[in-house]
């Protein structure tokens, strides 16, 4: 990719991993060594050697037990979408280093410090409707996040100013103001994305592409069964001469934690979507399975609702976590191995500072009940509820136990897992609830969880002084300024309480040993076209 160096810079992965020297000490999944009761560690984050796994095979159909049913495949509707990068490649990717690299588009360079960018194209490209990838294309999909301001990636398409087509194959964004890390918008997974395309005659026509989408991805959506199963075949137009290796995906919805697992264990299906700890402890412990695993920055987290009582009041959100026994929630909810965190950015990274671990409020019963009962002296009601996915009906049950021991009474919800996330996370229906959120990158991560406009951020949380920080450190081509930006507004939200850390994250991907060609985000978000069967 022709970015200049010096812009590269800006694209560096948050964490001084851990994470790459793991892929070193234990490659490709290679677990002999490892002691069975040793505590889960980063594993092949990003994938396998795909060089050292060999020729890979053609033919056979993936089965993947996912954790939820698909919302929709419409890039401009916020759900997170597993058959995604089988259906849409990204423009541009993000490599294990935090550069941001070539896919679907092959160049991307800025001529002025990050005011104007040029987007090469790949010649002869076509969608899988035989529509041609051009630069019209993706003028046109990024328009369409411009347009809805519902979607998740809105707030980054707004940073354009104008768009305009050179030629059929270069495509000219001028923003409203420098951005260096720009081409990090076109290398997200699908949450959040500019760089999955639709195909423009598929949206003329009126296709719903919620249910019929039409992309450039190694495969294209063959029949969807919702709450059933999803058949996906090989793309016909795929631009990556070879491939796929597979014939077929199959993605079996399956909500529950340990249905899922157990179909894993006993070979019904290849592959699963890790989510929980329960998942990856075993899976790890056992020779049987491969796991890929990273936790990255950020983690498992509660999330409190600043936009009424009691948690729109720093006293309450204090006594949630000085009351909460992290050391009973390893043994009950993470089997004795959670994975401690108490900041956004993890010990390593050059964004974390000491000084925000230590500003973060740590067990002290005696003090959370005080802050209860001063909160009912000033007539507030410590009563709430703790909402939930049904996998996780052992969480809704340790944190309604553990607030009572300050006085605050606490009544659980739970919600199928894909309720979970679009009733009660993004339309902002809880009082207390939790969530995860890995990522390598802060940018632009922290701007949607974190800033007041961010579409992830699902407390509502309000701070000008974050908002500036967070435009600060997007904005500056100077890595010193973007790293003390970062740092400061880790060090603000610890004092805010602005989320409550449980743990590192535990998006995994686990599969049976003979499927291969394994590349992915921490995220779990997978390129399929790489993967294939060796059996």
């Amino acid at each position: 990719m022709r970015l200049r160096t010096r812009i590269l810079g800006l694209v560096t992965v948050a964490l001084a991993l851990p994470a790459l020297a793991a892929c070193g000490a234990v490659g490709a999944n290679d677990r002999s060594t490892i002691p069975a009761n040793e505590k889960v560690k980063e594993l092949d984050p990003y994938g396998g050697d795909l060089a050292a796994e060999g020729t890979p095979r053609r033919g056979g159909t993936l089965i993947i037990g996912n954790d939820r049913e698909i919302v929709s495949f419409d890039p401009t509707v916020s759900n997170a979408n597993l058959a995604s990068t089988a259906v849409y490649d990204m423009l541009l990717k993000m490599a294990p280093d935090g550069t941001v690299k070539p896919y679907l588009a092959q160049s991307m360079e800025t001529p002025d410090n990050g005011l104007t960018w040029r987007m090469g194209l790949r010649p002869g490209v076509q969608f899988s409707d035989g529509t041609p990838v051009d630069a019209d294309a993706v003028i046109v999909n990024t328009q369409r996040h411009i347009d809805k301001v519902a979607s998740p990636a809105h707030s980054f398409a707004e940073t354009i100013a104008s768009m305009r087509a050179v030629d059929p194959t270069t495509v000219e964004f001028t923003l409203k103001s420098p951005l260096g890390d720009f081409p990090v918008y076109f290398a997200q997974p699908f949450s959040a994305t500019l760089g999955m395309l639709v195909s423009p005659t598929a949206l003329k026509n009126g296709t719903d592409i919620g249910k019929q989408p039409v992309g450039t991805g190694p495969f294209v959506l063959e029949s969807w069964q919702r709450d059933n199963r999803m058949r996906l075949t090989r793309n016909p137009h795929y631009w990556q001469q070879g491939m796929p290796y597979l014939d077929g995906i199959e993605i079996r919805p399956l909500s529950d934690t340990e249905t899922r697992y157990a179909t894993m264990q006993n070979g019904d299906v290849d592959m699963i979507n890790g989510g929980y700890n329960a998942e990856v402890v075993r899976a790890f412990a056992n020779p049987n399975l491969k796991v890929y695993f990273g936790p990255g920055n950020s983690g498992t987290y509660f999330v409190f609702n600043f936009t009424h009582p009691p948690f729109d009041d720093l006293r309450m959100r204090k006594a949630v976590m000085e009351t909460l026994d992290l050391d009973a929630a390893s043994a009950s909810l993470y089997m004795g191995q959670r994975v401690p965190t108490d900041s956004l950015f993890r010990e390593g990274s050059p964004y974390h500072t000491q000084q925000a671990s230590d500003i973060f409020p740590k067990q002290n019963l005696e003090d959370a009940k005080k802050l209860v009962q001063e909160y009912v002296a000033d007539g507030g009601d410590p009563s709430f509820s703790y909402t939930t996915s049904t996998s996780q009906v052992t969480q809704g049950e340790f944190v309604q136990a553990q607030m009572a021991k300050a006085g605050m009474k606490v009544t659980p919800r739970y919600y199928d897992l894909a309720q979970f996330t679009t009733e009660v996370l993004q339309g902002g229906n809880f009082e207390l609830t939790s969530s995860v959120t890995p990522m390598d990158y802060p940018f632009p991560a922290v701007s949607r969880t974190f800033r007041s406009d961010g579409s992830a951020n699902y407390g509502k949380y309000k701070n000008p002084r974050v908002d500036a920080l967070i435009d600060d450190a997007a904005a500056t081509t100077d890595p010193a300024k973007r790293t003390s930006a970062y740092q400061q507004i880790e060090r603000i939200l610890n004092e805010d309480v602005v989320l409550g850390w449980m743990t590192s994250s535990y998006l995994s991907t686990i599969t049976k040993p003979d499927v291969r060609g394994i590349d992915r985000y921490i995220t779990r978000d997978l390129f399929f076209a790489n993967i294939w069967l060796d059996r």
